[in-house]
């Protein structure tokens, strides 16, 4: 009898405990990009400098430069410099000269953009054939779209015992 007590004890099921939790996530993300069109403009920048000379402009004698502005942009006038001192004494004389990108004349549109010294374009995007999906049974589908588009599809899926 205690033989068989014992074997009823071990032949019977004990439940399990269990803890688990199972988490599946489906995406899909389609994105047409907008238009984009980004310019620096700079501006002139004009420098001079020197010692033991005398500059003209042309039409008056110490004058430096009094430049011209047109559409944005400035224009030094001619420099001449002589030495003013006895030749063969010492002098220096440097200028330099930075033009400006010209004043835009009206908005800029993709590909079509100013003469600006940074320029960066993006066409609009197309969405053409831009599509996505994910079954039940987790399977991604995308298909490409037209420029400056982008699909991602993605099926993650976790398992956590504790």
């Amino acid at each position: 009898m205690k033989k068989y007590i014992l074997l009823l004890a071990l032949a019977t099921p004990f439940p399990v405990l269990s803890d688990v939790t199972h988490s599946i996530q489906n995406s899909v993300s389609l994105t047409v990009g907008g238009a984009v069109t980004s310019s620096d403009r700079i501006g002139s920048s004009f420098s001079i400098s020197g010692t033991g000379v005398d500059v003209t402009d042309g039409t008056t004698a110490g004058t430096l430069s009094a430049g011209t502005i047109t559409s944005g942009v400035y224009s030094p006038g001619t420099i001449a410099a002589t030495q003013n001192a006895t030749s063969g004494e010492s002098f220096s004389f440097s200028q330099s000269y930075i033009q400006a990108d010209a004043l835009a004349t009206g908005a800029p549109s993709v590909g079509a953009v100013q003469n600006f010294s940074d320029i960066t374009s993006t066409a609009a995007g197309t969405a053409g054939d831009l599509a996505g999906s994910v079954t039940s049974a987790g399977v991604v589908s995308i298909t490409a779209g037209g420029a400056n588009t982008e699909a991602v599809g993605q099926v993650v899926s976790t398992l956590t015992t504790h």
